[in-house]
């Protein structure tokens, strides 16, 4: 009798249970909840599909809640695209429920039509849920579209001027054939994954910036422009005559290799954030003024068997994602280097790792041991972790958190009395 009375309970229990959440309430004080106030999507490149964004619909009630629709205000104009509780909402879906104190989960994507402007250009739509009750919530989705060119593979093969506005997005990548001249001039080149620059020609930049096609980012913290390794680089093999001027090359794998009697002469120009090396000379000859070459994986500049110059250029090795970093400078005993006016500093005591005989370090400030013998250098700072001043705190920002540096040189610091390094205030 006991056991009968005690599988009456529970049963009764089961079905109270069951009748209690399959109540659907009808109220128009019901509300859901969102976990975002809107979805705000970072640029994207015109027709180019975005990476997916999700939210939460919850609803936090004491009974179910039917949706009798989910659409989007304007889905033929907008561009996005959008899945409820896995179903795709093709302009409108229809009949979700919600049961008591659960959730769904929102994924949106975004390909935005063709912009008409150069600048970006804001594209919104609102994702509408109209609830069985009649009420009827909405979330705001944005972004901005950015028209851009885009090439899939670019073969230099005679002399040519590209001079353009609009970014250029590089699929596969550019060769510039022997005997061409590829003349870059203010053009912005956003390179996909893989892809680069190979040169046995020459190649001339002039106010121009190299980097990855993310625009998005990895973590809400981390814009993919922060982020290294996402394209391979710039190549020249027995390339002559190539000039950078105040370029910007970030984002790479190794930045740039100049191999087999290349010549690269650098001015104003910024190398930050690769996963190789900033430029690797070998064999080769460089001249190298008022640039920064700045966290890099493998090593900032490394010069084998090659004759370089550098003047007032800031290397600095504080590579954030991994402990085993290269130097801020090598050389080995075949090379010729000079360092006029020049900062290398980082997080090891010792950044720099030099052979033979072949250098010249004058008015510089050196994070590396102090030598014995004074052969070689003329009016040079040997920096120590132990100097008030030295490391991260020459530089205006250091934001290890965000991974966001800014490497111009602060007025406290003595590189900034002494004219050191790279001076420019970016």
């Amino acid at each position: 009798m006991k056991r009968i009375l005690l599988f009456s309970l529970i049963l009764s229990a089961l079905l109270v249970s069951c009748t209690d959440k399959e109540e659907f309430s009808s109220d128009p004080t019901v509300r859901l909840a969102f976990s975002v106030d809107s979805v705000a999507m970072d640029t994207i490149f015109n027709n180019v599909p975005s990476r997916t964004y999700d939210f939460w619909v919850y609803n936090k009630s004491n009974s179910g809640v039917r949706i009798k629709e989910v659409r989007l205000n304007n889905p033929s104009l907008s561009g996005y695209r959008v899945n409820v509780d896995g179903d795709y909402v093709d302009s409108v879906a229809y009949d979700f429920e919600i049961r008591k104190e659960d959730s769904i989960r929102v994924f949106v994507e975004l390909t935005a039509p063709t912009a008409t402007q150069l600048e970006p250009q804001r594209v919104e739509d609102q994702l509408i849920f109209a609830l069985e009750s009649g009420v009827e919530q909405s979330m705001l989705l944005s972004a901005y579209s950015w028209k851009a060119l885009f090439v899939e593979e670019l073969i230099v093969n005679k002399d040519t001027l590209i001079n353009e506005e609009q970014p250029i997005v590089i699929r596969k990548g550019i060769v510039v054939a022997k005997g061409a001249t590829l003349t870059l001039s203010h053009a912005q080149l956003y390179f996909h994954d893989n892809a680069g620059i190979d040169v046995e020609g020459t190649l001339k930049a002039d106010n121009c910036m190299f980097r990855g096609d993310r625009l998005d980012k990895m973590f809400s913290y981390l814009p993919y422009d922060r982020v290294s390794g996402q394209w391979r680089g710039i190549t020249m093999k027995s390339s002559k005559d190539n000039i950078f001027k105040d370029c910007l090359i970030k984002n790479t794998c190794t930045a740039v290799i100049c191999d087999n009697q290349s010549s690269v002469t650098l001015l104003r120009c910024t190398i930050q954030n690769c996963k190789g090396t900033g430029l690797f000379l070998n064999e080769s000859s460089a001249s190298i003024d008022s640039c920064r070459i700045t966290n890099t994986l493998g090593d900032c500049l490394n010069v084998a068997g090659s004759t370089v110059s550098v003047n007032h250029t800031t290397l600095a090795q504080f590579y954030p994602f991994s402990a085993d970093r290269g130097m801020a400078l090598r050389f080995d005993a075949e090379s010729r280097i000079t360092c006029d006016n020049t900062l290398v500093t980082g997080y090891e005591e010792d950044v720099i790792m030099g052979e033979g005989e072949g250098y010249f370090f004058n008015n510089c400030i050196l994070r590396t041991f102090q030598p014995t013998s004074p052969e070689g250098f003329e009016d040079v700072i040997w920096e120590t972790p132990n100097d008030e001043i030295q490391g991260e705190k020459h530089f205006v920002t250091f934001d290890t958190d965000n991974l966001y540096y800014n490497f111009s040189i602060k007025e406290i610091s003595p590189a900034y009395e002494k004219k050191i390094g790279d001076l420019r205030n970016l």
